[in-house]
Parts: C-alpha cells; structure tokens; sequence
C-alpha cells in the first residue's frame, strides 16, 4: 500500500519561466506609477498588460500545469460540497440573531451589575 506521489521536477526553465512572471507583473504595476501623469484607463492598460503578458509566459511551465490541475481539482471538490436548503440557512440565520440577542442582554445586564457594584464599593455616583 504505498501510494506515494511523485512530484513533478520543476527545471531551471521554469524557475526562469516563474521570475520573469514576477518581472512583468511588476512591470505592469510600476508602468502604473511610471504613466502617472496619462489618463487612468492607460495606466491600468499597463497593469493588465503586464499581468497578461506575465500569465502567458508561466502558463507552459510545471507551475501552470500545477496550477491548471489545482483547478481542475478545486472544481471536482466543489461539485461534492451538500449545499444547505433555503430553509436550513434561514433557520441558522434565526438561530445567529437569536444567540447575538440574547448575549447581548446578558453583557448588558453584567455590565449593569458590574457598574453598580464598583459605584456601591467606591462609593462614587448617585
């Protein structure tokens, strides 16, 4: 019963691959700061460029197979989740505002009594 993973070897390639994302991704940003003076549209062009151009260049790596798999898989996994009915979330919701409600009259009672007793102690007040 050995159901060892093996892991996918990620190469110099890749790593390249993967610092040049960072590279352009921060690229985009500092084009961001760098085009301050042009219209805003220009200056998220540079952004969204710079991240475009950054996910086309990692997507070929071991780092976008990994990602593309953690997705598929992340949709597999959501399909199995049991979704509550309507009227389970709203009697849960009930059940919340009840239990908020009546804590927050019982802080406000022992707050109540707190300070009428550091008043009856102390003597100051009325």
């Amino acid at each position: 019963m050995n159901d060892e993973q093996k892991l996918p070897v990620i190469g110099t390639s890749d790593k390249v691959k993967l610092g040049l994302a960072i590279a352009l991704v921060i690229a985009g940003i500092a084009g961001y700061y760098v085009l301050g003076t042009q219209a805003i549209w220009m200056r998220w062009v540079a952004v969204v460029a710079g991240v475009v151009v950054a996910v086309a260049v990692i997507l070929p790596s071991q780092y976008g197979r990994d990602l593309h798999q953690f997705w598929l898989d992340s949709r597999v996994e959501l399909r199995k989740v049991v979704w509550s009915t309507r009227r389970e979330t709203l009697m849960t919701t009930a059940v919340v505002f009840g239990f908020v409600a009546v804590a927050g009259v019982f802080f406000w009672v022992v707050d109540l009594v707190l300070a009428w007793a550091t008043r009856h102690l102390t003597g100051q007040g009325g």
